[in-house]
């Protein structure tokens, strides 16, 4: 029996392009809106007005060549003169001539000076559009994103829309403009052999300039691919700096680096032969039409049916449509590239957000602060489930620390009370409101967090402390910071508040940047705490200091303190002891301790191990 092939079919090139015209059919709808918006008038009359000044434009545009050609029969006394030759002659004409060309240099700047801000505008609405839907996605999403990659398509769709809105409009069509004002004053004024040949190099050139184009685009996509992996790559390793000197690793970066480099190379090697190709043949068709026109003019010079003034208008306008056909092979690749780069930026605003607000989701009423888990079930992935109906309730004030074994699921607890993600079954509740019944705006707002790894932006230490609340004054982020006991080390500081941290705030060491991480969370001032293993990486002398910054803290608030060092929580109201998603054990630490189970096994262990580590 013949065995059969189940392997989809490959997509090939036919079905590649029309899959590309309709994404940028698709596109295109989605811009369109930017440019013609609803309720802003301004923009719709600065668009006309925009418009009108590029139609004034092609109309001296194409009447400049009649004052060429006027100005020539004068000189040469050939043809009829008429009135106007007669009454400003041949200076007069020049002079005319030349005021034309400037009035149609004037009405395109015109034209681009009133689009600007349309053009601008579009860009800054998108851009913001784009960074705040990001936000909104959830945090299994930016787990799995390459920042690198993600910056690359946002920084080239949003090029790509400014690209698209002037070449469109100002480039294609106008040149559909002048071509046919041409096409029309060579059928009246000359014959209809003088179309036929304009027609017919036109309709090659435009054949030919959009075949070879849609070849360099997949060559281009290519290339951008490639792009992007260096881009992600490089910015991957400079993220890692220190991991990457720790191990030696910088020829393997730089290989790993080059690696990609080199196929981005390649495309960009085939890319300009690919161009190189495409101009020969762009002006090997325009030099064909224009030799063809030029000798029928010639031709009707010698006859005497035609003036060198015709021959000379003839010429012109040949001269006048080469230039922008030459520039349609780029402005066509460059639209279709920008479609195909707005295409990804739009692809990844059409990303939907996993957690979403329900529609008119009141904010959350805080009146004690007590954090319910109701036989809640989750995994992050279906197949592999990471909680296994968890019941515990922290009540308001107190202290609930919950321990267990890597992979047991003590910061899902945490990512799940902070809505990153939705249970899959149960319900998380805060005074008996269900975290999804709320808008995720007031949840936050009311939970504080210090992590197991502070995360600084890179800029200044008040910038830093003041992000728990901006509109808190000096006094107040001075009081934050000398509560979490790190004013006085900022102070030393010689530029004290002001002092950059660096990215990622790693100018600071681990136990300041813990201390800026509890001062921002003093100054939020939430009823709720969430301490993630928040000491869990530091060291024990510093690990000490903090604690006791942690436990002032705690005071008066509903704490929930997921903890690797037992140490650190053996003063809460109730520990938990998860394993494999379930709640193995419960109580206080004495409770547990004296039970002999799970957690005293835990404690033991720990136990031994610091005084190993006191020893030595």
């Amino acid at each position: 029996m013949q065995r059969r092939d189940t392997m989809p079919p490959r997509p090939t090139t036919a079905d590649l392009s029309k899959f590309d015209r309709a994404q940028g059919m698709r596109t295109i709808r989605k811009v369109l809106p930017y440019l013609w918006p609803d309720g802003q008038g301004w923009v719709k009359r600065r668009v006309v007005l925009a418009m009108a000044a590029l139609i004034l434009a092609k109309i001296v545009s194409v009447l400049t060549p009649f004052l060429y050609k006027a100005a020539v029969d004068s000189l040469t006394g050939e043809g009829a003169p008429d009135a106007m030759m007669m009454a400003v002659g041949a200076v007069g004409l020049t002079v005319a001539y030349g005021m034309a060309r400037l009035m149609n240099v004037g009405f395109q700047q015109l034209r681009d000076a009133l689009f600007a801000r349309v053009a601008q505008r579009a860009l800054r609405r998108l851009a913001l559009e784009t960074f705040t839907h990001i936000h909104r996605l959830s945090l299994r999403y930016h787990i799995a994103r390459k920042t690198g990659g993600l910056s690359r398509i946002i920084e080239r769709g949003v090029k790509g829309v400014e690209f698209l809105l002037r070449f469109m409009l100002f480039s294609v069509g106008p040149l559909v403009i002048e071509l046919t004002l041409v096409a029309l004053i060579f059928f009246f004024v000359f014959d209809v052999w003088y179309l036929a040949v304009v027609v017919v190099t036109i309709a090659l050139y435009v054949q030919f300039t959009f075949k070879v184009t849609e070849w360099r685009v997949q060559i281009r996509r290519r290339m951008n691919a490639q792009d992007t992996d260096a881009n992600q790559k490089a910015i991957d390793s400079l993220l890692n700096f220190e991991t990457v000197k720790y191990f030696g690793a910088e020829t393997r970066e730089a290989e790993r680096y080059d690696r990609a480099m080199e196929g981005y190379e390649e495309a960009a090697v085939k890319t300009s032969l690919s161009l190189a190709f495409l101009n020969f043949g762009q002006s090997l068709l325009i030099t064909g039409g224009l030799i063809a026109v030029m000798v029928m003019a010639a031709l009707g010079v010698q006859a005497g049916e035609l003036t060198v003034g015709d021959f000379v208008m003839v010429n012109a306008y040949m001269v006048q449509i080469t230039m922008p056909l030459n520039f349609l092979g780029t402005v066509y690749r460059e639209i279709r590239q920008s479609l195909v780069d707005m295409g990804e930026m739009f692809d990844l605003l059409e990303q939907p957000a996993e957690v979403t607000d329900k529609p008119g989701a009141p904010a959350l009423r805080v009146s004690g602060g007590t954090v319910e888990f109701r036989d809640v079930h989750f995994g992050y992935d279906a197949a592999r489930p990471i909680l296994r109906g968890v019941t515990l309730m922290v009540p308001a004030g107190r202290k609930v620390a919950i321990v267990g074994p890597s992979g047991a699921g003590k910061s899902t607890i945490g990512r799940l009370l902070f809505r990153f993600y939705d249970v899959t079954a149960g319900a998380v509740a805060i005074d008996d409101q269900d975290v999804r019944d709320v808008s995720q705006d007031s949840l936050h707002a009311r939970i504080g967090v210090v992590p197991q790894d502070t995360v600084l932006f890179n800029d200044t230490i008040r910038y830093n402390i003041a992000y728990g609340r901006p509109e808190a004054s000096l006094t107040e982020i001075e009081a934050a910071a000398k509560a979490a006991r790190i004013h006085d080390f900022i102070a030393s500081l010689p530029q004290g508040y002001e002092t950059q941290v660096g990215e990622r705030g790693l100018k600071l060491s681990g136990g300041e940047k813990q201390r800026v991480g509890i001062a921002r969370t003093l100054l939020k001032n939430p009823p709720i705490l969430l301490l993630d293993e928040a000491t869990s990486a530091l060291d024990s002398e510093t690990e000490a200091g903090i604690q006791a910054q942690l436990k002032a803290m705690g005071e008066g608030r509903t704490v929930i303190a997921i903890a690797h060092r037992l140490s650190t929580i053996v003063d809460a109201d109730e520990i938990v002891v998860l394993e494999a998603g379930r709640v193995a054990e419960r109580g206080t630490h004495e409770a547990l301790v004296a039970r002999g189970e799970r957690y005293a096994t835990m404690w033991a262990r720990q136990q031994a191990g610091e005084e190993d580590d006191a020893a030595a």
